[in-house]
């Protein structure tokens, strides 16, 4: 029943590591903090348990995108889920709680905020709650690198529901912030499990920042028509980067904190779906983004800290492909660090700040493998040598600009590449027909505007380059696709089968 229900409603014939041994625990009513990387299906732990179990779950998120997205993945694959914020109008609140009230629903995804509601506060103690899952854990302590206030609100979860278990998940924690989410959710004897933080598909660079818009647009060309992400220091220098990028003929938005909450949600959602292929951000941009294609991230400036730069990276390969992290180091950035953290007030806040941008600062003069020094900070152990990072393997080497505006901005008229004997380090994995999957991925995005929904939710890319090696054209084959489960086949199955078969003639 577990496998069956994996395969119907997400298309998946095996379990990742670990998330058989959580599902089976949280069907145990047991605890769980799950500290899992970005991409390795945290969220499948509480939603197949879901499925198998009579009542209703509640999924605390941080953000209105994050919601969105996961519910436009769940009620692809057939199963009934909502969300409650702002976004709503009060019909839609109506409707929505009306069928959570009458079982309709299966997941409700809301704010922290929402549970200091005294209306909804009071309709959750009527309804039949199975489970709590609480997603970027890490925001509810102060020692994480995204501590939100309202995440205190959870603390009164094990008080009012003593009896409904708890599941905490989080990318990224430290045994310090590991033991404050125990103690702010009230977890007296939770089962936690630790995956690798070892994201074999990224690979990890550094390149000099000197001349850095060309260096940028090189690093653009070998991406055709993939998704970009670059973080900025600072507002002006993100409308700057994208301002020279929309020059240069690239589609680049922006999305820092000066931006009106409308704007920033129409950029981020423009990013989604593909309308905007660039986002050029400061660090509020990205937490809980579930995109999971995109191809290439960049870092135009030092970051505050290895845990955040982790974080920020892990934006990258979501869906196992390879990916490409790519920090242009200058050490003149650490000056524009170290006035912010001058306006620290809090000795031991300053000192540890400090220590933070001090390990950043190592990390790009690393002479050693740079997967090993980002894994140590997690107390994780890695091998000397990881054979995708510039510190194991021949890697960064410098080779001609090959667009105009790139030899323009490069006084030498060459700029850093990364490639490995002749072949991008993002092609290696080229075994499929790249004229279908152009294909696939045109009716893909055609499928997405006409939904309403992001193009990866209706298959991700890593479905459409199976069907591109397979080329299945019956039920039966096209269902052998990972990512393919009965509910997609039934909605898509058709128009992409007839598709390939026009492709193969």
């Amino acid at each position: 029943m577990l496998y069956e229900t994996l395969k119907t409603h997400f298309g998946y014939d095996e379990f990742r590591p670990l998330q058989r041994d959580i599902v089976e625990r949280v069907l145990e009513k047991g605890d769980c903090l799950v500290l899992m990387p970005t991409g390795g299906g945290k969220s499948l732990c509480f939603q197949l348990p879901t499925l198998m179990q009579d009542g209703l779950t509640i999924v605390i998120s941080p953000l209105i995108s994050l919601m969105k997205d996961q519910v436009d993945a769940l009620r692809a694959n057939g199963v009934n889920a909502a969300y409650l914020n702002s976004t709503l109008t009060p019909d839609e609140k109506v409707q929505i709680l009306r069928d959570v009230t009458d079982g309709t629903t299966k997941l409700l995804y809301i704010a922290p905020e929402r549970l200091g509601v005294p209306q909804f506060a009071a309709l959750l103690k009527k309804l039949p709650v199975s489970l709590f899952a609480i997603d970027e854990a890490h925001c509810i302590s102060e020692w994480g690198h995204d501590f939100r206030p309202d995440y205190r609100n959870l603390n009164q979860l094990r008080t009012n529901f003593p009896s409904i278990p708890i599941i905490a998940l989080t990318a990224t924690a430290t045994q310090q912030v590991r033991d404050d989410i125990v103690k702010q959710l009230d977890l007296p004897k939770p089962h936690i499990f630790t995956s690798s933080f070892n994201r074999e598909n990224l690979s990890y660079e550094v390149l000099p920042k000197k001349e850095s818009f060309g260096t940028i647009l090189s690093l653009i060309e070998l991406h055709p028509q993939e998704s970009v992400i670059i973080y900025c220091f600072s507002r002006k220098d993100t409308e700057n980067l994208a301002a020279k990028l929309n020059n240069a003929g690239y589609n680049a938005g922006t999305y820092h904190a000066g931006l009106s909450a409308d704007k920033r949600r129409e950029n981020q959602d423009k990013f989604i779906r593909d309308e905007i292929r660039i986002m050029v951000a400061t660090i509020a941009f990205g937490m809980g983004i579930d995109k999971p294609d995109v191809r290439l991230v960049i870092h135009h400036s030092l970051p505050k800290s290895i845990e955040g730069y982790y974080q920020e990276t892990g934006r990258a390969g979501r869906d196992g492909l390879p990916a490409r992290c790519v920090l242009l180091f200058s050490t003149a950035d650490k000056f524009k660090q170290d006035f912010f953290i001058s306006q620290i007030n809090n000795p031991e806040e300053q000192a540890q700040a400090q220590h933070n941008l001090d390990q950043t600062l190592q990390y790009g003069k690393l002479d050693s493998c740079r997967r090993q020094f980002l894994l140590q900070y997690f107390a994780e152990e890695h091998p000397d040598t990881c054979t995708n990072c510039d510190r194991c393997v021949e890697f960064a080497a410098l080779v001609p600009v090959k667009n105009k505006a790139a030899a323009a901005a490069s006084t030498t008229g060459y700029s850093y590449l990364a490639e490995r004997d002749g072949q991008s380090a993002v092609d290696a994995d080229s075994d499929y027909d790249q004229d279908l999957f152009d294909i696939l991925k045109q009716l893909r995005m055609r499928e997405s505007k006409r939904l309403g929904v992001a193009p990866y939710i209706v298959f991700g890319d890593k479905a459409l380059r199976g069907m591109c090696v397979t080329k299945p054209t019956t039920k039966a084959t096209f269902l052998k696709v990972n990512g393919v489960g009965d509910k997609k086949l039934k909605k898509f199955g058709k128009k992409f089968m007839e598709a390939i078969k026009e492709y193969e003639g």
